[in-house]
């Protein structure tokens, strides 16, 4: 079982879309972290280093030193999502960056796990393009990163993440539902007991989504699509300024 847990990323890692009413943030990896909590005998620690907005390049350069420096006996990384949503991305450039975390965690005697994120390309602006550029990443980290002390978490080939009642208002951030379906996907595949209580991730008894279409409103495209051509238009970002929300290994009560 791992008691020193460190997440690394960007908002979906982060948690953000999973929002507590006290409005911090939680996120699939704060759930897993609570998950190995509660099946573990040994006291669990926890560090979330993820910063919203953030690239591959930077992700490796602000967050793989202050992970390792730890000594987490679970690494994990997921990022490329921002990368893919620029006019240009080269897969290859960000299974490398994936790879040169992969092969430091490893080399620091970490357990690495690896995931892709969920598709949210039904729902999107460009969906296509999403669709064509996230299959192409998945289908390399899958060829990338089946190997002995890494576990590949393929979030992007779960189908029951294109249903938009796992996602929240801005269509590209999971709601809490989707986190917790995440936390689940990556206890299965550590093989870690998923608590009960989880169950909620399922979405089958929520009022059904509407299609694609009608979800891409004026509003929509005013609260969410416009700010984010304003931030890439004014080379800003949604981190810019932001912290990790828990630097250093923190204990974790599974209560």
């Amino acid at each position: 079982m791992y008691q020193r847990f460190i997440a690394m990323g960007d908002s979906f890692t982060e948690g953000v879309g999973d929002e507590l009413p006290d409005g911090r943030l939680r996120g699939w990896a704060d759930l897993v972290a609570l998950g190995l909590a509660a099946a573990s005998a040994a006291p669990v620690s926890y560090a979330n280093l993820a910063v919203r907005g953030r690239l591959l390049g930077p992700i490796v350069a602000e967050q793989l030193e202050p992970a390792l420096v730890q000594a987490p006996d679970l690494l994990s990384i997921c990022g490329g999502g921002n990368d893919m949503m620029r006019p240009r991305v080269e897969i290859s450039r960000v299974v490398g960056l994936m790879d040169e975390v992969v092969e430091a965690g490893l080399a620091h005697g970490a357990h690495m796990l690896v995931l892709s994120g969920g598709n949210p390309s039904k729902q999107l602006p460009l969906g296509a393009l999403m669709q064509r550029r996230g299959d192409q990443l998945a289908e390399a980290a899958r060829a990338a990163f089946t190997r002995p002390g890494v576990t590949l978490v393929d979030n992007w080939a779960d189908a029951r993440l294109t249903d938009t009642r796992y996602w929240s208002a801005d269509k590209l951030h999971l709601n809490a539902s989707g986190h917790t379906l995440i936390a689940s996907n990556v206890l299965t595949a550590l093989g870690v007991p998923v608590p009960a209580e989880w169950s909620a991730t399922d979405a089958a008894g929520a009022p059904a989504a509407p299609p694609a279409q009608r979800m891409r409103t004026a509003a929509y495209y005013r609260g969410y699509v416009l700010p984010w051509i304003g931030r890439r238009l004014t080379g800003k970002s949604s981190g810019d300024g932001r912290e990790p929300k828990i630097p250093l290994l923190t204990p974790v009560d599974p209560a």
